[in-house]
């Protein structure tokens, strides 16, 4: 009867030392399938954030290029008026110098 139970103990242990090796290479099967994971959600996360980067910088090139269209205009604008103003100045300080030279 004791041989018995020694084989049975035997068993037992050796399928607890089976049970053991199978749980140490499920948890390194999964420790690396998290790793795995995190390092694709890793490489996910940062091409979302490349692609968002570029987005925001394509929307800032183009309100900047925008601004700077409303500044050229409004630059033209202000030199139109200033030009034509400076004309009508000409024409003035022409007559006054003419009117000067002519009375003297």
């Amino acid at each position: 009867m004791s041989l018995d139970m020694l084989k049975i103990v035997c068993a037992v242990e050796e399928e607890s030392r089976a049970f053991i090796m199978l749980s140490k290479q499920n948890s390194e099967d999964a420790a690396q399938k998290a790793r795995e994971d995190g390092e694709a959600s890793i490489e996910t996360t940062i091409a979302k954030a490349n692609s968002e980067v570029a987005h925001l910088l394509r929307a800032s090139d183009q309100k900047a290029m925008e601004s700077a269209q409303e500044l050229a205009s409004s630059t033209a604008n202000k030199l139109a008026t200033q030009r034509a103003r400076a004309e009508r100045r000409l024409d003035s300080a022409a007559q006054y110098i003419v009117e000067r030279i002519v009375n003297s």
